[in-house]
């Protein structure tokens, strides 16, 4: 249903007072505007705080500076006459006592009456008192197909014509955008080109990278990390290989549902956020990066806004991938009773969105303690998967030293024994190898002569692996993956075997 199919029901079924968050004032209300005059060519009043009520020249200005005079504006026309009042920025008078208690007021008269409240606010705040009384409606960035006239239109004006390639992949870059930034972009690009060319596709991205910003919430994060710097997690690997293409049309009309995203659950330091890195980069998707932390607020409603605005943004700017990394941290032990359920209904909305929502948002959460996440994370139906991402076994560990000795010594990486090295680092996850090489450049480098396999083992003695001072907890998280709950990433988890050694030898014979 779209938005003015909901707004004229809403209307026709006389609910008063209806509440639209959204940036765009100027296509709210050319919405709104198309909307009454499918209802009867409807008189609509706009109100703002600045110049009162505007449109009609025998109420012009009243109300100015007023709100409560704005509501009771609404009483005095005929209780017959149909009529929809737009009040811009309302959101800011609704704590005062006198307008609160009067759109509760209001709603009573307003039920039996054809006339209808709009408040058109860029953020949403409804005081618990009016929680009852307020329909909130949502007013969803441009679709695709409207950007596409607005791109024609432009180019119309311009008398300019473009190949129709082109077109389709600024209109899918223009995806995320409000119809004015698109417009003020698109303008940009013409003037310093004369014309609209792939090469503004960067331009585009440019803005979309500065509105991301300006929410706060979310942040477009550059990936530059490709699947190849990823050592080891094979089975992952080849999961991901296979979904390559889920995205595209061709998986459409085969049938093939978009991916919903990952669990990643392991040990820290094993190449998790790496892994949602990679596959942003590999699938050639934009990567936002979720702090779950920066959804809650202080104000009433304001984390429920936030979270809802995330949710629009993600999929406006879709198909992207949604990284949120140690999403334990965020949602763990929480109960609602310490901040009036605020928790309890972001997590609520979040959830319900993993797993209804339809838009090709590829989410990838990581996780380090299982344990902590609350249980409806994990059913099926949130992720497509939920991988376990152990310690790296010895061929793993040769790998990631290839990695980063080809990425740091590429000219004489034979010079250094990679597989005495694995070798010798059982316990040693991927970040901690990463730092006995780095480590053993500065020893190098305080001698004037370039660093040596030596060099790396002397680093890595002195460097106590995660494995050995937090044994019990990786092991009750290699239980609860063995147990059945989590694929392995791994085609071999080096910690499991050599647990599994541990208990071989200490079996009697």
């Amino acid at each position: 249903m779209t938005f003015s199919d909901e707004f004229e029901l809403l209307v026709r079924a006389r609910y008063p007072i209806i509440y639209i968050p959204t940036r765009e004032e100027e296509r709210v209300e050319g919405a709104i505007g198309q909307s009454a005059k499918s209802l009867g060519n409807r008189p609509v009043y706009i109100w703002d705080f600045v110049d009162g009520y505007s449109g009609n020249p025998n109420d012009a200005g009243f109300g100015r500076r007023n709100p409560l005079s704005a509501l009771e504006f609404v009483e005095k026309l005929p209780a017959s006459a149909p009529a929809v009042f737009i009040l811009r920025d309302f959101h800011r008078f609704l704590e005062d006592v006198a307008v609160s208690r009067k759109l509760r007021n209001l709603n009573r008269t307003l039920k039996s009456q054809p006339k209808n409240i709009v408040i058109v606010s860029p953020e949403l705040v409804i005081p618990q008192d009016l929680s009852e009384v307020v329909t909130v409606l949502d007013f969803a960035l441009p679709t695709k197909e409207e950007i596409t006239v607005e791109v024609e239109r432009l180019l119309a004006a311009t008398a300019k014509q473009i190949d129709s390639q082109i077109k389709d992949e600024i209109v899918r870059c223009c995806q995320g955008l409000s119809l004015e930034r698109i417009r003020r972009v698109l303008a940009k690009a013409i003037a310093s080109g004369g014309n609209l060319e792939s090469a503004d596709v960067e331009l585009i991205l440019e803005e979309k990278r500065t509105i991301v910003r300006q929410t706060q919430i979310l942040e477009f994060y550059p990936a530059k990390e490709q699947i190849s710097d990823i050592g080891g997690l094979d089975n992952l690997k080849e999961w991901l290989s296979r979904r390559g293409g889920s995205f595209s049309d061709r998986a459409r009309q085969y049938g093939i549902p978009h991916p919903r995203g990952l669990l990643l659950v392991g040990i820290q330091g094993t190449g998790k956020s790496l892994t949602a890195k990679a596959i942003a980069h590999h699938w050639h998707l934009p990567l936002l990066r979720l702090d779950v932390g920066r959804l809650f607020g202080g104000l009433v409603g304001e984390s429920e806004s936030r979270t809802r605005q995330m949710i629009q943004l993600a999929e406006a700017l879709a198909p992207c991938v949604l990284w949120i990394d140690e999403i334990d941290k965020a949602f763990s032990g929480f109960d609602g009773k310490g901040d009036a359920g605020t928790s309890s209904r972001v997590f609520g909305t979040f959830i319900t969105w993993l797993a209804e929502k339809t838009t090709p948002v590829f989410v990838v959460a990581t996780a380090n303690n299982i344990q902590s996440l609350p249980p409806e994370m994990l059913r099926k139906g949130r992720f497509d998967e939920i991988f376990f991402v152990g310690l790296p076994a010895q061929e793993e560990r040769r790998a990631i030293f290839e990695v980063h000795l080809s990425r740091l010594r590429p000219h004489n990486q034979k010079n250094y024994d990679v597989e005495r090295l694995a070798y010798e680092l059982p316990d040693f996850s991927g970040a901690e190898i990463e730092q006995a090489i780095i480590e053993a450049m500065h020893i190098g480098f305080s001698q004037n002569r370039d660093f040596t396999t030596e060099d790396i083992l002397e680093a890595a003695s002195q460097i106590i692996p995660l494995a050995r001072t937090a044994a019990e907890q990786i092991q009750q998280l290699q239980n609860w993956a063995a147990s059945g709950k989590a694929r392995s990433a791994s085609k071999q988890s080096g910690f499991t075997n050599r647990i599994a050694q541990n208990r071989t030898q200490q079996e009697p014979l």
